[in-house]
This record gives structure tokens, C-alpha cells and sequence, in this order.
């Protein structure tokens, strides 16, 4: 073994013990509100199931859009509570909506297969990014809490815990509106 290959698996040892406790920081489960109320862009994107899906088809619905790629940490951590908020709310007045940014449908479909909790929610596909620049997405997971007008009222970017109660009231307070 040369010398370099023997201060790496040292450095490995000693910096990283199988046994050490890595713990990813927890999902905030804040979401902040807009300063200035707006519409949300109309898009149109096609799911996992090659239909074409309008954000102006769930008009009268609270949406939880978010901004998503598989290769990102935080996404993947948030997508069971995703789910479970997806569960948890009447379909009849809310929809999350999840738009992967530039991958392979096949590729996401695989992913999503081996995920503890499937996803029943819509999953969009923006493969030329033309929706997340319309919304300004500077980060993944980015997401937008879009109101029954279709008006855009919070905005969250890092991973969240989406079932969290406070989260849950704000979506029910906007359903009630």
C-alpha cells in the first residue's frame, strides 16, 4: 500500500468511525408569507402519466407547489411528509404538486419506487426549467403556497415538514377563506 492510500484510510478512520452518529438537521416546518400577494404563473407540464397538467386546472383549490429534483438531500427528506399532508387534506380543496427540475421521467419513476412512502400527489415534469425561472427559483426545494384565487401567499425554500400542524392550520386557514 503507498503512503497515500494509508493517510487516507487512516484520516477515514479516525475522522469518520462507522459508528458515528450523523444526523441530518431537522425540516423547519416554517413557511413566510409573501410582502406582496401576486398571481401565480399559469404553466402547463406533463405528469408521470404523459397527460398534460394546467396550474389553472386547480383553481379554487389550495396548492402546494414545489420545486424538486431527486439528486437533492433536502427533497427527498421532505417528500414523505409531502405525502402525508397530501393524505391528510381534503382532495376536494387541496393539491400538492411537485415539479422536477430536468430529469429523465424514467429515472424519477425509479426513484419514486424506492421511496418508503409513494407519492400519490401530481409529479411535473419542467424539463427546460421554463417554470422554475418563471417562479424564481434560486434553490431546491423551493415551494409556494398558492391560494384558492390563484394568488402565491408563502413561500418556503430549503426542506420542510409539511404535515407539521402549523403548516397544516395555514393550508386550512387559506381552504376557509
Amino acid at each position: 500500500m503507498n503512503i497515500n492510500k494509508f493517510l487516507l484510510i487512516t484520516l477515514l478512520i479516525v475522522c469518520c468511525p462507522a459508528n458515528a452518529d450523523w444526523q441530518q438537521p431537522k425540516l423547519s416546518y416554517n413557511l413566510t408569507p409573501v410582502n406582496k400577494v401576486t398571481p401565480a404563473s399559469d404553466f402547463e407540464l406533463m405528469n408521470m402519466d404523459e397527460e398534460k397538467k394546467k396550474l389553472s386546472d386547480f383553481r379554487g383549490k389550495v396548492v402546494l407547489l414545489n420545486f424538486w429534483a431527486t439528486w437533492c438531500p433536502p427533497c427527498i427528506r421532505e417528500m414523505p411528509s409531502m405525502e402525508r399532508l397530501h393524505q391528510e387534506i381534503n382532495a376536494d380543496d387541496f393539491k400538492v404538486i411537485a415539479v422536477n427540475q430536468m430529469e429523465n421521467p424514467d429515472d424519477v419513476f425509479a426513484f419514486t419506487g424506492q421511496l418508503d412512502i409513494y407519492p400519490t400527489f401530481d409529479i411535473l415534469f419542467d424539463t427546460t426549467s421554463s417554470v422554475s425561472v418563471a417562479y424564481a427559483v434560486r434553490g431546491l426545494p423551493t415551494t409556494y403556497l398558492i391560494d384558492k384565487q390563484g394568488r402565491i401567499r408563502y413561500r418556503a425554500v430549503g426542506g420542510r415538514e409539511f404535515n407539521h400542524p402549523k403548516v397544516v392550520k395555514i393550508i386550512k386557514d387559506l381552504i376557509n377563506e
